[in-house]
């Protein structure tokens, strides 16, 4: 099995609490949007505190094109991704001693919320001394699913390559994308839910032996589900001032009906059912989110409460959330012969799940 042996997070400078979040949402949309009061109730009952962004509120009180936001983007994300990398290879909670990022044998950089050629972390490389040799597996498009995806390769990559070391890294400036002029309802939860940040792990190989600190989590197996005919389920639309979301109100109830089995049947294939876990690791994609996983999965409320904590100090920064949720169990919660299940779900419309096991 390969190993989990470090995690970092990363928060953004710019922090807002939900309550003026509201009152900027408000202040733009103003007579532009009909209901508009019956609509922001979405920001008070989202279960968000806080959120943290890349760029300070004011930004949003002006048009930007989309040159404009990726060129930001660019720069930001490698910044982020430089800074989240060195905290993971050097985590004196997890690491014995710090690794060189010269060791690293790959590297997948996982993002959805801007356009880069060549892809972030090629930029990341150029400001630190990774090898030339470095393998470069950059994921696009998988928006919310993307930490756990990110976390799969890392696995099937380690699974043929037992000697090697690689980094999963999350960015997402979900605040980048906003829409000053788009006055859709799908805009208008977004602005509510989406927030910035960065997260990076290292996944090494059966045949890598290097000390570590605290019990930490093996990857067990993976699994992946697809649902045909779902594009218009969430995901973006692209036009000429940038990225607009897309979101139907269905998604809870997909969880319920689709993503259940599918949980269930990928649980049974390791002979284990959802009362066997320990630890339920969830991307907290919103409050409605969290409750159908309880649901459909007949979890204690108890299991999501560190999945509801991130979604309320920090919202929806889609793929590196699900590593925020993670890095709390791996700090805190995980004991020897432990299991853990890790979910998240993106555009496509599609599910990623994980098995994990803590082990010595």
């Amino acid at each position: 099995m390969s190993k989990i042996l470090s995690i970092s997070t990363y928060q953004p400078p710019y922090t807002l609490q939900q309550a003026n979040a509201e009152a900027l949402t408000k202040e733009l949309f103003y007579e532009k949007i009909p209901k508009l009061e019956r609509y922001l109730k979405v920001f008070d009952n989202g279960g968000i505190d806080t959120r943290h962004f890349c760029v300070p509120a004011e930004w949003h009180r002006h048009e930007h094109t989309f040159e404009e936001r990726n060129n930001l983007y660019i720069e930001i994300a490698t910044q982020y991704s430089v800074e989240v990398i060195q905290a993971c290879l050097q985590n004196e909670a997890f690491l014995a001693a710090p690794i060189s990022p010269q060791d690293i044998d790959a590297i997948i950089f996982v993002s959805s919320t801007g356009i880069s050629t060549p892809s972030i972390d090629a930029r990341v490389m150029n400001q630190l001394p990774f090898s030339d040799r470095l393998k470069r597996i950059p994921l696009w498009g998988l928006g919310c699913a993307g930490g756990a995806a990110g976390v799969s390769r890392a696995y099937d990559f380690c699974k043929a390559h037992p000697q090697a070391k690689v980094l999963v890294v999350c960015v997402e400036l979900c605040s980048l994308t906003f829409q000053q002029n788009d006055f859709s309802k799908s805009n208008l939860i977004g602005a509510s839910l989406f927030a910035d940040g960065a997260a990076c792990i290292l996944v090494c190989g059966d045949d890598v032996a290097i000390p570590t600190k605290k019990v930490t989590p093996s990857i067990v197996t993976t699994g992946s589900k697809w649902m045909p005919d779902s594009e218009n389920v969430m995901g973006w639309n692209i036009k000429n001032n940038g990225l607009h979301v897309v979101f139907q109100k269905s998604i809870p109830s997909i969880i319920t009906t689709w993503l259940g089995p599918f949980i269930e049947q990928f649980l049974l294939e390791q002979q284990l059912y959802s009362e066997q876990l320990d630890h339920f690791i969830a991307h907290p994609g919103g409050k409605k989110v969290l409750k159908a996983y309880e649901d459909t999965l007949y979890l204690a409320e108890q299991k999501t409460d560190i999945s509801r904590e991130i979604l309320r100090t920090h919202g929806n920064m889609s793929s590196p959330t699900v590593l925020y949720v993670l890095e709390q169990f791996m700090l805190n919660e995980g004991q020897v012969d432990d299991n853990g299940l890790l979910v998240a779900l993106g555009p496509g419309f599609c599910a990623e799940a994980v098995l994990l096991k803590w082990r010595e």
